[in-house]
C-alpha cells in the first residue's frame, strides 16, 4: 500500500462557530470575530494546486477552522477533490452540523470515504446545555457508518472536572470507549510563559487525565513546555498551510513563508528547520511528532495515539487509516547526511538572522523595502 509522504496542517481562518466554549483558544485570545473564511481562491484551483505530483506523493491534509471547521461553505468540494487526488484527510469538528457531514457522506465513493478522517472534538458541557448531545453522537453514527475513521477528543480543562465521571460513562456506552484526552493550554500566557489552563495542582491533574488511559494525553504533557531538540524535517516533510490565501510555512514557528496557490506549477521552495527551531514548543506536536517529522524524537505514531478499541472488539479506525497511520514519514522519505544536515542548519540560521534584522527595523523602513520589492 502507498504510504503518506507529507503531512499538512490547513488552517481555515473561519472564526463563525454555533458553540461558545470558554477554553477555545480563539476565544481566551479575543479572535472571536464570528466571521467566515473568504477564500481567495476557487476550490477547483486550491485542488490543482496540491497535486500528488507537487508534493511527492501521497500527504495527509488535516483541516481545522479557527472556529467550526463544517462551516465552511466550501469544504464538501474542497475535501472531495482532495481525495480525488488520492491523499488522505482529517477534518476536525464539533460535530454539530449535519448537513455538511451528510454532505460529505454523499459526495465521496466508498473507497474515498477510506482515506477520510473526522476528529471530533467533544465540547460536553456546551453539547449537554444545548440539548446536542444526541446530535453529536448521531452523527458520529454517520461516519462510523459510511466506513469514515474517526476519534473523539475531550480536552482536559476546569469546567469538566466536576463532569469526569460523567463523560466517562456517556462516552463509554454510545462509543464503545473512553475518549482520547488533550492537555488544554492557557492561550493568554504563550508569548512569556507556557501553563496548563487550570486552578487544580498540575499532580492532580495528571491524575484525572490518567484515568482516561489515553496515549493522547500523555503525549501532549510529555511535549508541554518541552522544547524541541533533534533535527526536524518539517518544512520538507510537513508544512503548515493557510487555505485562505495559499500562505505555506514550515510550522508555525517559522519566518520563510511562500504562496504556493499563486502558481500551482511553481516548486515548493522551503527548506527543512533543522536544528533552528525558535518555538517555545512544538505547537500541535501531537500531529507532527507523532507523524515523525522529528525521527530522533521518539513517540507511537499519529493512529496509536487515537484510535480505540471498543468492548466489542471493533476500532474506531478502519483498515486503511490503520496501516496509514501507524506509520512515520521517514517510512516514505530520505533521511538527510550529517553534510546536509550541516548545510540545511547553515541556511536556516540566516534565514532566522535576516528576519530577526528585518523586523528590529523601523515600520517606515519596512513599507519603503517591501515597495521596492
Amino acid at each position: 500500500m502507498e504510504k503518506i509522504t507529507r503531512f499538512i496542517e490547513c488552517l481555515l481562518p473561519i472564526t463563525l462557530c454555533n458553540l461558545k466554549c470558554p477554553y477555545c483558544y480563539v476565544i481566551q485570545r479575543h479572535n472571536r470575530k464570528m466571521a467566515h473564511a473568504n477564500l481567495r481562491y476557487p476550490v477547483d484551483h486550491m485542488v490543482k494546486c496540491l497535486s500528488k505530483e507537487r508534493f511527492g506523493g501521497m500527504c495527509f491534509f488535516s483541516i481545522c477552522g479557527a472556529g467550526e471547521t463544517m462551516l465552511c461553505p466550501e469544504l464538501p468540494d474542497l475535501v472531495k477533490g482532495l481525495l480525488n487526488n488520492g491523499h488522505f484527510i482529517n477534518i476536525t469538528t464539533n460535530g454539530t452540523i449535519t448537513k455538511a457531514i451528510d454532505s460529505l457522506i454523499l459526495k465521496t465513493t466508498p473507497d474515498e470515504r477510506d482515506r477520510l478522517h473526522v476528529a471530533f472534538s467533544l465540547h460536553y458541557l456546551e453539547l449537554k446545555n444545548r440539548g446536542l448531545l444526541d446530535r453529536f453522537f448521531n452523527n458520529i453514527a454517520r461516519v462510523k457508518d459510511a466506513g469514515i475513521s474517526f476519534v473523539v477528543q475531550l480536552n482536559l480543562t476546569d469546567e469538566y472536572l466536576p463532569y469526569v465521571e460523567e463523560i466517562k460513562e456517556v462516552v463509554k456506552k454510545r462509543l464503545g470507549a473512553l475518549p482520547q484526552l488533550a492537555a488544554t493550554r492557557d492561550e493568554i500566557s504563550l508569548d512569556s510563559n507556557i501553563k496548563l489552563r487550570t486552578k487544580i495542582p498540575q499532580s492532580k491533574y495528571n491524575d484525572i487525565g490518567a484515568s482516561f488511559e489515553s496515549p493522547l494525553f500523555n503525549c501532549t504533557l510529555k511535549f508541554f513546555n518541552n522544547p524541541p531538540k533533534g533535527f526536524c524535517y518539517a518544512g520538507k516533510w510537513s508544512y503548515v498551510l493557510n487555505l485562505q490565501d495559499g500562505t505555506l510555512k514550515a510550522c508555525y514557528a517559522s519566518p520563510k513563508q511562500i504562496n504556493i496557490f499563486s502558481n500551482p506549477n511553481a516548486s515548493i521552495s522551503l527548506d527543512a528547520v533543522g536544528h533552528n527551531c525558535k518555538s517555545l514548543f512544538c505547537m500541535n506536536s501531537s500531529h507532527f511528532l507523532s507523524m515523525g517529522v522529528n525521527p530522533e524524537i521518539k513517540v507511537p505514531s499519529y493512529g496509536e495515539l487515537r484510535n480505540r478499541k471498543t468492548i466489542n472488539g471493533s476500532f474506531w479506525y478502519n483498515e486503511t487509516a490503520r496501516n496509514l497511520l501507524y506509520h512515520k514519514l521517514s517510512e516514505s522519505n530520505q533521511e538527510y547526511t550529517t553534510t546536509q544536515k550541516l548545510r540545511c542548519d547553515i541556511k536556516s540560521s540566516l534565514i532566522n538572522l535576516s528576519y530577526s534584522i528585518y523586523t528590529s527595523l523601523p515600520h517606515w523602513f519596512k513599507t519603503l523595502i517591501k515597495k521596492l520589492h
